[in-house]
């Protein structure tokens, strides 16, 4: 329930205060006094969105801050969900600077818009003679007949659903369109990878080769230099090792004569020891070495191809076209596994999707057996208002596509006039039938104690006399289950409420300024009797002002 309206600088409003009360109030005044301006102004704390006109001073910021009784509502998911404190009076700011930046707050905490709005779609119903023209918008009449047949929590549980399908059927579609992506570079990837997998690539083989193409290119002048190694050191007629052990013995003649000679000597075997190890490797080397023009073809073409593939790839080493190798085939295992991923998507997309259908048909259930209700009670209400013949009629019917609110389509049909043809509420209602249409509405949804406040802004278009007492009767009776608050010019709405507000003007040499009181019983009576009789008030229109409000 809104207690406290504070407006600061906004439109004709320099600084407003107002307290509400629970029940019926209304407001009422002379023309552009700036009663719709009290109803701009709560909608901009309700999350609506506005431009820098609004600011009376241009100068200065504007303020807007509404204080909630949110003790009997249900809100708390709202405020853990947003990490907000969930006080008690809720209140909610709005503040736009001169250079037209907005700042919002909900209990001293910044939010956005989109918060802001959705909390207060949750306090606040506001409903002008421009909103009811949405009950001729499918969507609207879907959302009055899930109010009434109390589809909120069912509503709650599809969405969920149908948004776990919708996610389920995206996936699919985009792991269909990679998997077509995929199969037409498929054939190319596996020639890639079969060209690489018969290359049977080896870490630092591209070096190895290198080297042993050295040693085939070079092994004739390899062989020439290690058989003369040999032939030196080993099998010449004056070959170093012999020369060394005939030094070997006689330093071992001479050993006992001098400890230096000794060491000399045995120095010189470790040298002799060496030299025949040199020639043995040497002899190995030469054998194992000979040129082979078969093998320096086949290296060749080897080393080739490996240059090839690296060209190929744009890459410099075979390391590299490993990680290639590696890469293409995973590439190819998970195009393999693209119709097993498929078929275990379209297995739970068809679990999603039983689910939706079977929520949908338990909505579709709830709102066929609803649409009596609704249809009877409007051709009372309407019939309580002078619309004696009026009919409602609810179309319901199954679509073979599903969307946000399930799978039905709906439709409201309308006659005003006996005997007359059923037809779409655009095509055959004045402005003046809708209005009552949609406090009818409107009425039957309050009995659902859903909307803690409902704003009406001269919804009584078109209404006037004893269908106007009617129409202030239903109001009077709408407030026992919310707050309800009314702007309007007709006497007959005023008198049936709690309290009364009266907007005026005041002008002084520089602005003019819109103000707000709340009246008193006698005021009320003499505010009543002028909106009875043109301003002038008579003894008659005292006591007709009396009268109506009893």
């Amino acid at each position: 329930m809104l207690s406290h309206l504070y407006i600061e600088n906004y439109a004709l409003i320099e600084k407003l205060d107002i307290d509400f009360s629970s029940g019926f109030s209304v407001i009422t005044g002379e023309t552009g006094a700036g009663k719709s301006i009290i109803i701009g102004a709560l909608s901009l704390i309700l999350g609506q969105r506005t431009d820098l006109g609004i600011l009376l001073n241009k100068s200065s910021k504007c303020v807007i801050e509404g204080s909630f009784d949110i003790s009997k509502l249900l809100l708390k998911d709202f405020f853990i969900r947003n990490e907000l404190d969930d006080d008690n009076p809720c209140i909610l700011r709005r503040e736009i600077a001169p250079n037209g930046k907005s700042r919002a707050f909900i209990n001293d905490t910044p939010v956005n818009l989109i918060q802001l709005k959705e909390l207060g779609e949750r306090l606040v119903d506001i409903h002008s003679q421009h909103n009811t023209l949405t009950l001729n918008n499918s969507d609207f009449q879907m959302a009055v007949l899930d109010n009434i047949a109390g589809n909120q929590d069912l509503l709650k549980q599809y969405l969920n659903e149908f948004k776990y399908y919708q996610q389920l059927r995206n996936e699919l579609i985009d792991l269909k369109a990679k998997e077509k992506e995929a199969n037409t570079n498929r054939d190319y990837l596996q020639f890639l990878f079969d060209e690489l997998e018969t290359a049977n690539l080896k870490i630092n083989e591209q070096e190895e080769i290198t080297k042993e193409l050295e040693i085939q290119n070079n092994a004739e002048d390899i062989k020439t230099v290690l058989f003369k190694t040999i032939d030196t050191l080993s099998q010449s007629e004056l070959n170093v090792i012999a020369q060394m052990n005939e030094l070997n013995v006689q330093l071992s003649k001479l050993a006992v004569f001098h400890p230096q000679i000794k060491e000399l000597k045995d120095r010189l075997q470790s040298c002799i020891i060496e030299l025949k190890d040199i020639v043995n490797e040497a002899s190995s080397l030469e054998e194992k070495v000979h040129f082979d023009a078969a093998l320096i073809e086949q290296l060749t073409q080897r080393l080739d191809m490996l240059f090839r593939l690296e060209k190929k790839h744009n890459v410099s080493t075979v390391a590299e076209l490993l990680v290639i190798f590696q890469k293409i085939s995973d590439e190819l295992l998970l195009i393999a596994s693209f119709d097993d991923k498929i078929i275990n998507l379209q297995k739970e997309l068809t679990t999603a999707f039983e689910k939706v259908k079977s929520i949908a048909e338990d909505l579709s259930l709830k709102r066929e057996t609803t649409i009596p209700i609704i249809e009877n009670a409007v051709k009372d209400i309407l019939s309580n208002l002078g619309m004696n013949s009026a009919v409602l009629k609810i179309e319901l019917s199954k679509s073979e596509h599903f969307n946000h609110s399930g799978h039905n389509e709906i439709v409201f049909l309308f006659n005003a006039n006996k005997g007359g043809e059923l037809r779409e509420l655009s095509k055959v209602i004045s402005g003046g039938e809708l209005s009552r249409l949609m406090l009818a509405i409107k009425s039957i949804i309050s009995k659902q104690k859903i909307l803690p406040t409902v704003v009406f802004d001269e919804i009584d278009n078109g209404v006037s006399g004893d269908i106007a007492g009617k129409v202030g009767l239903i109001m009077k009776k709408m407030s026992a289950d919310m707050q309800l608050i009314a702007i309007t010019h007709l006497p007959q709405i005023a008198a049936k409420a709690d309290i009364h507000f009266y907007v005026s003007k005041e002008s002084d040499e520089k602005t003019t300024r819109s103000v707000i009181k709340q009246l008193n019983e006698n005021e009320k009576i003499e505010e009543i009797a002028k909106m009875l009789s043109n301003e002038e008030v008579t003894i008659s229109a005292l006591e007709n002002a009396k009268e109506l409000m009893r």
